[in-house]
């Protein structure tokens, strides 16, 4: 009688079926994702200030002033929220833009729109200049 041999052998053909079918499921499915976008700001399309908006000037020394209408007025940061509430007496919603000298220190900014957003100011932004100006 003749002794059989073992095989060390290992059959990888239901392997290569199991990943062409997870092949073709990834590839049916990967189109029907809905992928998350995020709009982020860039300076080149930057929107145009509205008119009638009060404006934080915070200079590179950190020093504050506000800009309406009628010019504007130096301020310490003490009387910057009872500034703008005064300002805003007629319309609540009128739209604040924080406008930071380029070498403000991010932080200088932070700590202006916090205050305003505890006094309650509803609109809060930051004013940019486009490229090129």
């Amino acid at each position: 009688m003749r002794q059989r041999r073992l095989k060390n052998e290992i059959n990888v053909v239901p392997y290569i079926d199991v990943m062409l079918v997870l092949l073709v499921i990834f590839m049916v499915t990967a189109p029907m994702m809905t992928t998350a976008s995020i709009d982020v700001p860039s300076v080149g399309k930057a929107s145009q200030a509205p008119a009638d908006a009060l404006q934080v000037i915070i200079r590179e020394d950190a020093s504050l002033s506000l800009m309406d209408k009628s010019g504007e007025t130096p301020l310490i940061r003490e009387e910057l929220a009872d500034a703008i509430k005064n300002a805003q007496a007629r319309d609540s919603r009128r739209p604040v833009l924080i406008v930071g000298n380029k070498n403000v220190k991010y932080e200088a900014v932070l700590q202006v729109m916090d205050e305003l957003q505890r006094q309650g100011v509803e609109r809060i932004g930051l004013l940019v200049q486009p490229i090129g100006k």
